[in-house]
């Protein structure tokens, strides 16, 4: 395209995108409509295709097949440059040779604003950094960076922000720290962040909707509460928490419970917790052994007794492969 996108706004859409190399599809038939002002999520593991995904909505790659639009604009294949959207990289990308001003006001003075001053101030002070305006990159703890990279992206005011495993290169307490100051900023702010990590607790401490991601498509969409309440696939429940899946059958319904059956055990769950598509099923528990004031801890293949409240039971597909999404061996699982 030979038009200028800088002004279009709106959701992002991207509708049926494909993306090969060769015989491989790094994302297969991609649907996906990105919220103007929200936090999403891209979240999977390495090879899922949410890299890709970004790349192709910055401009760097180019479907091979489908479509980008920003609001009505079509930006499929518009230039990097031209479109409005900024990205924040995990290595930051700071200028050395620039102190911090002059990082952040690079991009309004390619713009051709000459008085950038009030800008610049207004994002050091929102990433509470003025006092090391003067300084170097290097003269700068790798937190205080990443908010400068931040700075810098958020300071041209773009209609999206594009986050590439921006937290990856922190220790864990810092990048605790900076979830909650990235969702606190992108509130402030009112820009739609587009957030890609393999990183399950980033994303379901900073996103409002979160994509999980596996082999080019999109396993499941939703809320960080109703993917991990939820899980429509053994691979999301693996993948968001700790979960033992216990073989069963579906022996019968009552009103809007179904009636399964774990191993001669007949316990009642809610149908709208259910995801089979036969009488075969999985169903989730998680059990932990808690710090029992001295008592001796068990010994594996000790007998014990457990119990659940089965509404809090859901029912995944008895033809999955019980280990997607984990790196469980299969061998382990069946010993446990």
């Amino acid at each position: 395209m030979s038009f200028d996108a800088s002004t279009a706004r709106g959701d992002l859409i991207l509708t049926r995108i494909t993306k090969e190399y060769g015989d491989f599809k790094a994302v297969d038939d991609l649907t996906l409509t990105i919220p103007k002002g929200s936090f999403f999520a891209l979240l999977g593991p390495y090879g899922c295709g949410k890299t890709t995904t970004l790349r192709m909505i910055a401009g760097l790659e180019e479907p091979t097949v489908g479509s980008i639009h920003l609001g009505e604009t079509d930006i499929t294949t518009t230039k990097p440059y031209q479109r409005p959207i900024n990205t924040v990289f995990q290595n930051y990308a700071l200028f050395p040779h620039l102190t911090i001003f002059e990082n952040i006001a690079f991009g309004l003075r390619r713009r051709g604003i000459k008085d950038v001053d009030a800008e610049v101030n207004k994002v050091l002070n929102l990433v509470e950094l003025p006092h090391l305006a003067g300084r170097k990159p290097t003269q700068l703890s790798g937190g205080q960076q990443q908010r400068i990279a931040l700075a810098r992206a958020i300071v041209n005011r773009p209609a999206l922000l594009l986050l590439d495993e921006p937290l990856g290169a922190l220790d864990l307490k810092l990048r605790r720290q900076m979830q909650i100051e990235l969702k606190w900023i992108q509130k402030e702010v009112g820009l739609t962040f587009v957030h890609v990590t393999h990183d399950q607790e980033e994303a379901m401490t900073m996103a409002d909707t979160i994509a999980v991601m596996n082999e080019g498509q999109i396993e499941q969409m939703g809320s960080p509460a109703d993917l991990y309440d939820n899980p429509e696939t053994a691979f999301v429940a693996n993948f968001l928490g700790q979960s033992n899946l216990i073989k069963g059958t579906i022996s019968g319904n009552d009103g809007d419970s179904i009636i399964a059956d774990l191993y001669g055990q007949k316990i009642s769950l809610p149908k709208k917790r259910s995801h089979a598509v036969d009488n075969s099923i999985y169903a989730e528990l998680i059990v932990f052994e808690q710090n029992d004031d001295g008592v001796a801890p068990f010994n594996k293949g000790d007998a014990v007794n457990i119990s659940w409240n089965p509404i809090f039971t859901f029912a995944l597909r008895g033809d999955e492969d019980v280990t997607a999404g984990s790196e469980v061996n299969p061998e382990v699982l069946d010993e446990e």
